[in-house]
């Protein structure tokens, strides 16, 4: 689960990278949940933090359906 302060600093890095201040990440629900990432109310992925070997990195999720395509 990310901490609070994980949160803030993914988000900003996603502002910046996307020159967008409307995404927004939102706690999972439940113990192990991944984080929501949000563009404005429309839930978009989700975040994912994995530590191994001292390291820590996160892993951006996002499921594009082919109906949303057309």
């Amino acid at each position: 689960m990310l901490k609070k302060s994980e949160m803030q600093q993914v988000e900003k890095y996603f502002r910046q990278l996307f020159n967008n201040d409307n995404i927004f990440l939102k706690e999972g629900t439940g113990k192990d949940a991944p984080a929501e990432v949000l563009l404005g109310s429309q839930f978009i992925g989700v975040l994912y933090k994995n530590e191994d070997e001292g390291e820590t990195s996160y892993d951006f999720n996002m499921s594009i359906l082919s109906e949303d395509l057309e």
